[in-house]
């Protein structure tokens, strides 16, 4: 079998795993193994996350909406359950921003709410 020599190949794939670990710490950014390895699971953690940040996000907002609810003496169940009653249309992020920044304007949500699960 002939031999290979990689040309600009090898040095182009160490320049690149070069730039992505730039400011790693000690041999991470400085040995070909190691920049690899520090590459590979820093891509890992990445792809991760952007998936756990989405789940992540809808949490806080679950949590800000149901503290806001139990100020107006529901529950967050019970909201959701009366806003889909009353046709209301906000999604959990709205719903939490209404939570933190206007409350009297939530505090109205809560009440047409609560008043449509009494009705029924």
């Amino acid at each position: 079998m002939p031999r290979v020599k990689r040309g600009t190949v090898r040095r182009d794939q160490r320049k690149k795993y070069a730039k992505l670990t730039k400011g790693y710490f000690l041999n991470k950014s400085k040995l070909y193994k190691f920049m690899k390895e520090a590459a590979d699971r820093a891509g890992r953690f990445a792809y991760r996350d952007r998936r756990r940040r989405k789940r992540d996000f809808r949490r806080l907002w679950i949590t800000r909406i149901s503290a806001a609810a139990r100020l107006n003496q529901l529950t967050y169940s019970q909201l959701i359950h009366g806003l889909k009653k009353l046709g209301v249309a906000l999604d959990r992020k709205m719903l939490s921003e209404l939570a933190v920044r206007d409350a009297p304007a939530f505090a109205e949500l809560a009440g047409k709410a609560k008043a449509t699960l009494t009705a029924s």
